[in-house]
């Protein structure tokens, strides 16, 4: 049975079924870049979601061919003009990296910027064969963002991060699961309904367990959630600096030059 959710947004839709709060991000139209609004959808649909009885995990998804292509181009250039990064788009990284309910994705197609950085708090990430991972903050004269550069290097090692974070190499399906970037590969038709099954499967175990289990885990073998706040708080710095630096200003007007 579904339940209605309360959160609902013109591009991120909300729904509960069998303990699962599903995040689907729906604009399709922009391969689903993300706007400040749609950060804040997402970041109401967590809270709500974290003080509900009936959600038990988070599920996110995007349409097809494109889980998400980043953060709006619009959005940064007035991020740029104002010399910082969005309050909204911070706060969703917190509430990614504070999450106590279980994380899952399902991803088909694109994933650029945050659309990968955000899988790296996620516990389990199934993807399609056509599904490709990028970020290419250099490019924009940018850095790392999500807590992804403390993140990357502890799941995927120095070498295949700096690959993926600074040289902004494109890593297909097959390499981000060797990456460790997602759980499994399935079919283009299958990716919704597989990661609802274990999301489903999640959300049946006995609630404490579950929670106590997932942290952990978490804590086994990755950052801090002290640490990954602090480097997170640091990237945002760093980030909102090279906003405002010439060298990001020419990387978007190229960006834009090329779009038109």
């Amino acid at each position: 049975m579904t339940t209605p959710a309360p959160v609902q947004h013109p591009n991120i839709e909300v729904s509960i079924a069998d303990g699962v709060q599903t995040i689907h991000i729906r604009r399709a139209e922009k391969k689903n870049a993300l706007t400040t609004a749609m950060y804040a959808a997402m970041v109401e649909a967590l809270e709500e979601g974290a003080a509900r009885d009936d959600v038990r995990v988070h599920l996110f998804r995007g349409e097809p061919g494109a889980f998400s292509a980043g953060n709006d181009i619009v959005d940064f250039l007035a991020f740029a003009d104002g010399m910082a990064l969005g309050k909204d788009v911070v706060t969703f990284l917190k509430a990614l990296a504070t999450a106590d309910k279980p994380l899952v994705a399902a991803v088909d197609g694109l994933a650029i910027g945050i659309g990968t950085t955000m899988l790296l708090h996620c516990d389990l990430v199934y993807a399609s064969p056509r599904s490709v991972f990028r970020t290419p903050f250099l490019d924009l004269g940018l850095v790392p963002e999500a807590g992804s550069s403390l993140l990357a290097p502890r799941l995927m090692g120095h070498a295949r991060a700096f690959e993926l974070l600074c040289l902004g190499e494109a890593f297909d399906a097959t390499r981000a699961e060797a990456a460790g970037i997602i759980n499994r590969i399935v079919p283009q038709d299958d990716v919704m309904a597989a990661a609802f099954a274990s999301a489903k499967a999640l959300a049946a175990k006995p609630r404490q367990a579950l929670a106590a289990a997932r942290r952990l885990v978490a804590t086994g073998g990755s950052a801090s959630r002290d640490e990954l706040m602090a480097r997170i708080d640091e990237e945002v710095a760093l980030f909102a600096e090279r906003l405002a630096s010439d060298e990001a200003r020419l990387a978007f007007a190229a960006f834009l030059g090329r779009q038109k």
